[in-house]
């Protein structure tokens, strides 16, 4: 049973214009959610914006019902099941949906990524790594999509048998909604001898928009991403990208320059990414040391604690900090230099901003007026 906070916190994320970080920005200022929806309707006049709609208990209670009809449970941020390094990137989900063996989220994970209409050779080359990255005790993540990702959760699902499967699949609908149709079955078999993993809440369809959220917790829970095959401009590629900006580690197969399925993880390894042929390749770069089980796993970075009196900004302030920003994006940090207000205050004045439906806010910590 959910007590009175996780609920509010369902309810705070399930409101307009709030996304990970105003969740973490309104979690800080007021320590809990049930004080963050109560200075909600505040916030959002002062900020002079639009009025939100802020979820209601009804609307969370239905979510509550469908979620644990499903065979799923809610998994939050400072819980101890928690992916640990899913909470040191800058926009860690604070709620998931999961269903099946919580425990295998204890285990490092590498994830493997590629083409959804990849060549038979490149599938049957993904189920041999995945199966003996399975049995060096390593948890394979990807996002259950066509290809390359169903190649990998196959092949971990094959090597355990009839035992517990170390595999995840990340999906970009909600706990409830199996997508492709035709992963259905190995959807609900993951559900049961490994994990399938939600953000969005259920019965919520894949959409185009919610792909690269998927992907960024692909990225955020493991130690390394492996690209098997991948079109230039492809979600593979956003993947490991978003890897890298976490500074974890990018590894890509090689493949031949006449085959257009090859050519991202070519780019990959021209541009610095490492060139694996095996799983032996991929342990030696993970692995500290040699035949050694990773200790890169460290404890997660997202810990809610009680708030801070902290000063509100004055009209002043704000004033200065809404003349600085534009139709074009600019830096957080640029507005701090320029304003000349601490970051703190900075911070504050963009929430009450984004809250108001004011300003968007984009990649590197960008902001820009709507």
């Amino acid at each position: 049973m959910l007590d009175a906070e996780h609920l509010a916190r369902i309810r705070l994320l399930r409101s307009d214009r709030i996304g990970p970080i105003s969740f973490a920005q309104l979690m800080t200022r007021f320590g809990t959610a049930v004080a963050a929806l109560e200075a909600l309707p505040d916030l959002v006049q002062r900020a002079g914006g639009r009025a939100m709609r802020i979820a209601t208990n009804a609307q969370v209670s239905a979510e509550v019902a469908r979620v644990e009809a499903a065979g799923a449970r809610y998994l939050f941020a400072d819980d101890g099941d928690y992916p640990a390094l899913l909470g040191h990137i800058d926009n860690a989900p604070p709620v998931l949906t999961i269903r099946g063996e919580a425990a295998l989220l204890k285990r490092p994970a590498i994830a493997m990524v590629g083409a959804r209409n990849a060549s038979a050779a490149a599938c049957r080359f993904a189920r041999q790594i995945a199966g003996e990255l399975g049995e060096a005790g390593y948890l394979v993540v990807s996002g259950l999509a066509r290809g390359i990702d169903t190649a990998a959760h196959e092949g971990a699902m094959r090597i355990a048998g009839e035992g517990i499967a170390s595999t995840a699949g990340v999906i970009a609908s909600g706990i409830d909604i199996s997508y492709p149709p035709e992963n259905r079955s190995l959807q609900a078999g993951m559900g049961v001898r490994a994990l399938v993993i939600a953000e969005q809440p259920p019965g919520t369809e894949p959409l185009a928009r919610h792909f690269p959220y998927r992907n960024r917790i692909i990225a955020g829970m493991a130690l390394g991403t492996v690209v098997v095959e991948a079109a230039p401009k492809s979600g593979s590629l956003i993947t490991a990208r978003l890897a890298a900006e976490a500074g974890r580690d990018v590894m890509a197969i090689p493949g031949s320059p006449l085959d257009s399925r090859s050519r991202g993880c070519n780019e990959l390894i021209r541009g610095g990414a490492t060139l694996v042929q095996s799983v032996g390749d991929i342990l030696e770069l993970i692995e500290p040391f040699a035949g050694g089980q990773t200790q890169r796993v460290a404890a997660s970075a997202i810990q809610y604690s009680p708030a801070v009196p902290l000063r509100e900004p004055d009209d002043q302030a704000r004033a200065e900090v809404i003349s600085l920003l534009g139709q074009s994006p600019v830096g957080i940090d640029e507005l701090v230099r320029q304003s000349g207000i601490d970051s703190g205050a900075v911070q504050m004045i963009l929430l009450d901003l984004e809250l108001g439906g004011l300003i968007e806010r984009h990649a590197a910590g960008r902001v820009s007026l709507i």
